[in-house]
């Protein structure tokens, strides 16, 4: 099934810190690899939206606040299979925000590149 991007209704909450990078909508599968109980775990995830700095996906496990996991996905279009450390940063449930913790220069550009081509998930729609 392609990745069809979406656009989110925005509700500026007046005390939010703002962010600094835009999200965008974008849906394909991510691969969470974390270290628990003694060995490496694989969990299969599911990309909600992207930034230039991390990843917000759906995920059904218990993971702590600061845990370093690394995420193995392949950005829609692109054949380039991505294995990035990231840190998780905050959740709500089963949705986690990871922030990446380094790219190389030709990664942080095809991301880029990548952003370019989606709606963007801070922006109101108008429904």
């Amino acid at each position: 099934m392609p990745a069809r991007p979406g656009k989110a209704v925005h509700r500026p909450t007046p005390d939010r810190r703002r962010r600094r990078y835009p999200r965008y909508r974008s849906s394909f599968p991510v691969v969470v690899t974390l270290f628990a109980g003694g060995e490496y775990q694989k969990r299969e995830a599911h990309c909600k939206d992207l930034s230039e700095a991390g990843i917000g996906i759906l995920l059904a496990a218990e993971l702590i606040s600061g845990e370093v996991v690394s995420l193995g996905f392949t950005l829609p279009g692109l054949p380039v299979l991505w294995d990035v450390r990231a840190v998780l940063r905050h959740r709500r449930g089963y949705q986690y925000g990871f922030e990446f913790l380094a790219l190389p220069g030709e990664r942080r550009v095809a991301l880029k590149n990548y952003l370019n081509s989606l709606d963007r998930a801070d922006q109101d729609d108008g429904t």
